[in-house]
C-alpha cells in the first residue's frame, strides 16, 4: 500500500501542473528531446534509422 499512496501523490502533483500551459508545454519538449535520445541509443531502432537514410542515399 505505501507504492500505491506514492503513486497516487505523483498523480495529485501532476494534476497541478496540467494546469498551467507553461509547464506542459515544458514537460511535452523535454519528453521529446528525451525519446528523441532514447531512439537513438536503443540498438533496434538504430538499425532502422540507418535502413532509412542508407535508402534515401
Amino acid at each position: 500500500m505505501p507504492l500505491l499512496d506514492a503513486v497516487l501523490n505523483v498523480f495529485v502533483i501532476m494534476s497541478g501542473f496540467w494546469e498551467s500551459p507553461w509547464l506542459l508545454l515544458v514537460f511535452a519538449f523535454g519528453a521529446a528531446y528525451l525519446g528523441a535520445k532514447i531512439v537513438e541509443i536503443i540498438p533496434f531502432t538504430r538499425r532502422i534509422i540507418e535502413r532509412r537514410e542508407a535508402e534515401r542515399g
